[in-house]
This record gives structure tokens, C-alpha cells and sequence, in this order.
């Protein structure tokens, strides 16, 4: 959300629901016209407090007081019309519209200022995820990839979902993680987690060396005495650091041979389109979130799959296999994707992210992260690109 829309927001206007605005003007005109009309015991002037309060549901403080002020001075045209403006009856409604017509239009001001800081959290939010997370190229190597990011619209409670590729000196190495917990927070650690993937990717020689980088890193911030300011032994605190931890699959696709290593470390199995079928990448040792290491052994290794020219590897986070619809069925991922193992990868992650978000009924509850990865034929040294 851009501060051009921000500042906009703020002015004196018919922008937040100009159309709408008409609708209580009509209110106030109606009873105002019937109410003069009326017989002399029937008294519709108490309804004119509806206008203020309907524009107070819609529309900013000002258009709400200016509704509400028109609607006072047509209770008083009421009273002159009908008697005079020192009737009691008249008196107390229009004292009564006053104090209603104020306390609407404090309410409507304290919704305004919540959605102003909202807009602000979600843009400083977005905007140091976008730095964070930075796009992958189309191609690197012999590879052709399409990502893409959901956000959850709750809040702006940016998730620490996150993905990014490296190029070696044989090949391309990825990983795409998920972050305990949402906010800045989780984007720091992401970041972290990122900036140590893509500074040691291409220096370490083996995939364990750069998970235990990578856990090493992970780790140490965590340790980090001034990390966590909050009490470690709280049962409450969801910043508690023997809870904080990172899921992520990280992948080794060289570019001379038709497969692929991958070490898990807690993070929902990739999944293989070839020929029409769907093929969880399952690994048989399972590595430990980053950050968990100190609780169960850290012991890994990598383990091969066959990836050949027209394969197409889907990652994901589990703001995708965790998406409910409205009677609480989880998204069937690889049932969905199935028939689609044909496309090309970005028309792959189009269709998919359509059908997301109609199985949940268009907002997710949770961010969510792909990344489709195609290995095409005939791809020699002379189509690498770099990241």
C-alpha cells in the first residue's frame, strides 16, 4: 500500500463513500418531509439519528459530523415548522441528536486512526519483505522457475515464509523455509536465514556443510542474549526460544545429471510432476527444524531423486497444505496439481494460486509460498543465468 493512498485517505472528501453518502442524506430528507407532514401526536424525529450513525459505519470523522450536523439542523426545521424551537419535546431530540451525533462521530474517528495503522504496519511490513525476499530469476542453468507469494490478509501479519536460489560452480542449490511466527520478527529471521543461504550456498562443498551452516547460524541468534528480552522459562511466551525454530528444504539440482539432493529439515515434502502423476519427495531421515538441533540428533545426510528433462518440482509452505475451506477440508494439493504437470512452470503457479484461493474462499489464513522448478532438455552451459 502506498503513502500516496495513505495521504489521500485523509482528506477532506467524498472518497471513502460518496455513492453511500447518499443514503442517509435521503434518510434525513424523508423523515424530515414526513415528520412535517405527519399528524401532531406522531412525532419521526427520533429516527434521524440513524444517518449520523449509518455514515459513521462507512465514512471517515468529518463526513460523519457533516451528516450528523444536517440532520440536527433538520430536526430543527422540523420544530419551527411544527411549533417552536423552545418545545420541549423538539428540545430534548435535538439535544439527544447532538450527543449521538458526537459520540458517532468519535467512534468513527477511532476506526479511521485503527485502519491508518494498519496501512502503515502492513506497508512497512510488505516493504521490508520485499527487500528480504527478492524474486528468483526465470532461469538459472538448465532450469526454468516460476515463484510466487501469498500474503495473508490478516492484519498485516507478514508471515516468514521464504525461498531463494544460488548458483554453484556444478549446478543451482535452492531452499524455501518457513519461519515460526508472523510480523517483522519473522521477517528477521528470515532475512538471517536467507543472507546465510546466499552467502555460503556456492562456498560450501556438500549439502550437509551448508545445512550445518545454515544451523549454525540459526542457531546463534537464537543464543543471542539479546535476541529474546522475554522470560525463556514463560509456558506463554510464543517467543520462547526452545520453541523458535525454521523449516525449510534445501535442494542441489546439478546441471549434467538427472537428479536432484534434497535434505529436509521439517518442512513439507516437495512434491514431483512427471507424466501426469504427483510424487511426494519423501526422505527417509528427516533432518530437525534449524534451531532444534540441541533437542534431537542433528545427524544428516542428503538423499537423491531422479529430476530428468520435463519434470517439474513444486515447492511450498505450509500456508498451502493448511489452507480450509469454509467446512474446514484441508487443500488437496497434490490431488489439485495433477493435472496440470504438463504446464509451464509460471502457468502452473497461476492456476494453482486461482484455485487456492477459491478453495478458501478468496483470503487465506496464512501466508503462503511456491516455487515451481522445471528441468528443461538440452540446456548447456550457454543458458545459465545467474541470480
Amino acid at each position: 500500500m502506498s503513502h500516496g493512498r495513505l495521504r489521500r485517505s485523509t482528506r477532506w472528501s467524498w472518497e471513502p463513500g460518496h455513492a453511500l453518502v447518499a443514503v442517509p442524506l435521503a434518510m434525513i430528507a424523508i423523515v424530515t418531509a414526513v415528520d412535517i407532514l405527519a399528524p401532531p401526536d406522531v412525532h419521526l424525529g427520533p429516527f434521524l439519528v440513524a444517518a449520523p450513525a449509518v455514515t459513521a459505519s462507512f465514512a471517515g470523522p468529518r463526513t460523519t459530523a457533516f451528516v450528523g450536523a444536517v440532520a440536527v439542523l433538520a430536526q430543527a426545521a422540523v420544530a419551527m415548522a411544527r411549533t417552536t424551537l423552545t418545545d420541549l419535546n423538539h428540545t430534548f431530540q435535538i439535544i439527544a441528536l447532538i450527543l449521538i451525533s458526537v459520540i458517532v462521530t468519535f467512534f468513527a474517528y477511532l476506526r479511521e486512526r485503527h485502519e491508518k495503522e494498519l496501512i502503515q504496519l502492513r506497508s512497512v511490513a510488505e516493504a521490508a519483505q520485499q527487500v528480504v525476499l527478492r524474486p528468483l530469476p526465470q532461469r538459472i542453468g538448465p532450469l526454468r522457475i516460476a515463484s510466487v507469494y501469498l500474503a495473508a490478509e490478516a492484519e498485516a501479519q507478514i508471515g516468514g515464509d521464504l525461498y531463494a536460489a544460488a548458483r554453484t560452480a556444478h549446478g543451482t542449490r535452492l531452499i524455501i523455509g518457513d519461519v515460526r511466527g508472523k510480523g517483522l520478527e519473522a521477517i528477521g529471521d528470515a532475512a538471517l536465514l536467507l543472507g546465510a543461504f546466499r552467502a555460503a550456498a556456492h562456498r560450501q562443498a556438500d549439502l550437509p556443510a551448508l545445512v550445518a551452516y545454515l544451523e549454525g547460524t540459526v542457531s546463534s541468534n537464537l543464543d543471542d542474549p539479546g535476541a529474546d528480552p522475554d522470560d525463556p522459562d514463560d509456558p506463554d511466551d510464543p517467543d520462547d526460544h526452545g520453541e523458535a525454530f525454521i523449516t525449510a528444504a534445501v535442494l542441489d539440482v546439478p546441471d549434467k545429471e538427472s537428479t536432484l539432493d534434497l535434505i529436509n529439515c521439517g518442512h513439507p515434502s516437495p512434491l514431483l510432476l512427471r507424466g501426469g502423476q504427483v510424487t511426494a519427495l519423501d526422505v527417509r531421515r528427516p533432518a530437525p527444524p534449524l534451531g532444534l538441533t540441541e533437542f534431537m540428533d542433528a545427524d544428516v545426510a542428503p538423499e537423491a531423486f531422479a529430476f530428468e528433462p520435463g519434470d517439474i518440482i513444486l515447492l511450498y509452505t505450509d500456508g498451502v497444505i493448511e489452507a480450509r475451506d469454509r467446512s474446514g477440508t484441508f487443500y488437496p494439493l497434490a490431488e489439485r496439481v495433477a493435472p496440470w504437470t504438463g504446464e509451464h512452470p509460471d502457468a502452473l503457479l497461476s492456476r494453482l494460486c486461482q484455485d487456492l484461493l477459491s478453495h478458501v474462499g478468496g483470503s487465506l489464513g496464512d501466508d503462503a509460498a511456491m516455487v515451481a522448478i522445471e528441468r528443461m532438455p538440452g540446456m548447456g552451459e550457454a543458458g545459465i543465468s545467474r541470480p
